[in-house]
Protein backbone atom coordinates (compact mmCIF):
# COMPACT_ATOMS: atom_id res chain seq x y z
CA UNK A 1 0.00 0.00 0.00
CA UNK A 2 1.71 3.12 -1.31
CA UNK A 3 1.09 6.63 0.58
CA UNK A 4 -1.82 8.04 -1.41
CA UNK A 5 -3.72 4.81 -1.13
CA UNK A 6 -3.09 5.41 2.66
CA UNK A 7 -3.68 8.99 2.77
CA UNK A 8 -7.27 7.64 0.58
CA UNK A 9 -8.23 5.11 3.32
CA UNK A 10 -10.19 4.92 6.15
CA UNK A 11 -8.91 6.70 9.33
CA UNK A 12 -9.29 5.23 13.12
CA UNK A 13 -11.70 7.94 15.02
CA UNK A 14 -8.63 8.17 17.45
CA UNK A 15 -6.25 9.57 14.94
CA UNK A 16 -9.13 11.63 13.56
CA UNK A 17 -9.21 13.33 16.77
CA UNK A 18 -5.18 13.67 17.25
CA UNK A 19 -4.90 15.06 13.18
CA UNK A 20 -7.75 17.80 14.55
CA UNK A 21 -5.64 18.37 17.71
CA UNK A 22 -2.61 18.65 15.43
CA UNK A 23 -4.58 20.65 13.51
CA UNK A 24 -5.53 23.01 15.89
CA UNK A 25 -1.93 23.45 17.53
CA UNK A 26 -1.12 24.27 13.81
CA UNK A 27 -2.95 26.99 13.31
CA UNK A 28 -2.70 29.00 17.23
CA UNK A 29 1.08 28.27 16.90
CA UNK A 30 0.64 29.79 13.42
CA UNK A 31 -0.91 32.76 14.73
CA UNK A 32 1.81 33.58 17.18
CA UNK A 33 4.82 33.33 15.04
CA UNK A 34 2.84 35.35 12.33
CA UNK A 35 1.43 37.37 15.36
CA UNK A 36 2.24 41.94 14.33
CA UNK A 37 3.16 42.37 18.15
CA UNK A 38 6.14 42.05 20.07
CA UNK A 39 6.40 38.80 21.65
CA UNK A 40 9.76 37.34 23.54
CA UNK A 41 11.74 35.50 21.90
CA UNK A 42 11.14 32.78 24.07
CA UNK A 43 7.47 32.38 23.02
CA UNK A 44 7.90 32.63 19.47
CA UNK A 45 10.35 29.84 19.58
CA UNK A 46 7.96 27.19 21.59
CA UNK A 47 5.56 28.55 18.89
CA UNK A 48 7.49 27.16 16.13
CA UNK A 49 8.59 24.06 17.83
CA UNK A 50 4.45 23.68 18.22
CA UNK A 51 4.06 24.14 14.57
CA UNK A 52 6.36 21.50 13.82
CA UNK A 53 5.05 19.06 16.52
CA UNK A 54 1.32 20.05 15.11
CA UNK A 55 1.91 19.16 11.09
CA UNK A 56 4.06 15.98 11.97
CA UNK A 57 1.02 14.55 14.00
CA UNK A 58 -1.63 15.68 11.74
CA UNK A 59 0.52 13.88 8.58
CA UNK A 60 1.10 10.90 10.51
CA UNK A 61 -2.58 10.79 11.89
CA UNK A 62 -3.66 11.18 8.11
CA UNK A 63 -1.39 8.08 7.28
CA UNK A 64 -2.77 5.81 9.91
CA UNK A 65 -5.09 3.40 8.12
CA UNK A 66 -7.82 1.47 9.67
CA UNK A 67 -7.37 -2.15 8.35
CA UNK A 68 -10.68 -3.70 10.22
CA UNK A 69 -12.56 -2.10 6.77
CA UNK A 70 -13.46 -4.08 4.18
CA UNK A 71 -12.57 -1.61 0.79
CA UNK A 72 -8.62 -1.61 2.66
CA UNK A 73 -9.12 -5.71 2.78
CA UNK A 74 -10.20 -5.67 -0.93
CA UNK A 75 -7.28 -3.15 -1.87
CA UNK A 76 -4.39 -5.13 -0.39
CA UNK A 77 -5.95 -8.41 -1.61
CA UNK A 78 -6.17 -6.94 -5.39
CA UNK A 79 -2.66 -6.05 -4.74
CA UNK A 80 -1.19 -9.20 -3.75
CA UNK A 81 -3.32 -10.64 -7.05
CA UNK A 82 -1.84 -8.22 -9.17
CA UNK A 83 1.71 -9.46 -8.23
CA UNK A 84 0.96 -13.23 -8.71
Amino acid sequence: MNVVERAKAPTPKFFKVLRTIGLALLAVSGSIVAAPVALPAVVVTVAGYAAVAGGVLSAVSQITVDTSTSSVQAQEDNLRNKKR
